[in-house]
């Protein structure tokens, strides 16, 4: 049996990538699902497995010193909206995040993750498990943006920039170098799906990393469930920034887009 880690799993794709690869690599895992959030299919896969409440941080906390475990690692979306929903939160939970700069899903994740490591559990960065899904600068599908998509991936690429480094989203969708829909607590799919009700057919989608990303900390991802996003939209392009968003269900997912001509591309910023 190797080292053992804690997985703090959310919903997506992400988390039975970060599985797979931590039990190649030798690890012995844990995991706490996410009640709401994660996948029950999760509990066939490890030993160990917990319903955690999204605001029972102590509860969290006492799963893995239960299960000796010193190292965990956050993967996975869960809706930052519920930071809002204080019935969710029990009185342990609230005082915690109250001392939290402020309600931002950056600023309540470094309370929780200072505040676990207080506790003698350390959370780590998750980028040596998921190397593989970040992808080289180029195009990614048969599929290639047109001349003035290009020119729209361009004007994109600055604008969530700078929304990322603001703690906003990290997600934009343009048309026509018109910004039509910023990512916000609702998260990347549905902010794809607005853009396309606000603007219809033909739009962009951009989604970047901070510039000072924090990878314990809310690391943006895509997906095939973000090909499905573009579809419904009837979006045009999915542009991510290269080397710094993991690409999951990576092949399926660039099936699916030279099927529905969608265009993804990788850049760097």
């Amino acid at each position: 049996m190797g080292p053992r880690i804690g997985i703090i799993a959310g919903s997506g794709e992400f988390p039975f990538f970060l599985l797979a690869e931590a039990q190649k690599m030798g690890y012995s895992c844990l995991v706490a699902g996410i009640k709401q959030e994660a996948e029950t299919d999760l509990r066939n896969k490890v030993d160990i497995f917990e319903w955690v409440d999204v605001g029972d941080i102590l509860g969290l906390v006492s799963f893995f010193k239960k299960n000796g475990v010193k190292e965990a690692v956050f993967a996975g979306k869960v809706d930052p909206r519920k930071i809002f929903a204080e019935e969710k939160l029990n009185e342990d939970s609230r005082r915690l995040l109250a001392q939290s700069k402020d309600r931002g899903p950056t600023a309540v994740l470094k309370t929780i993750i200072d505040f676990m490591a207080k506790e003698g559990i350390q959370i780590m960065d998750p980028t040596s498990f998921i190397a593989s899904s970040f992808c080289q600068e180029g195009v990614l599908t048969k599929t290639k943006p047109s001349p003035d998509t290009e020119e729209d991936i361009e004007f994109g690429l600055r604008i969530a920039k700078n929304i990322a480094d603001l703690d906003i989203g990290q997600t934009v969708i343009v048309k026509n170098k018109a910004v039509v829909a910023m990512e916000g607590m609702e998260g990347t799919d549905e902010a794809i799906r607005r853009g396309g009700r606000l603007a219809g057919e033909g739009t962009v989608v951009v989604k970047v990393s901070r510039s000072f990303q924090d990878p314990r900390v809310d690391l943006p991802a895509v997906g095939l469930n973000t090909v499905k996003s573009l579809i419904e939209a009837r979006s045009r392009v999915l542009c991510i920034e290269a080397q710094s968003i993991p690409f999951f269900q990576k092949e399926e997912a660039i099936s699916l887009a030279d099927a529905q001509r969608i265009s993804i591309v990788a850049k760097k910023r």
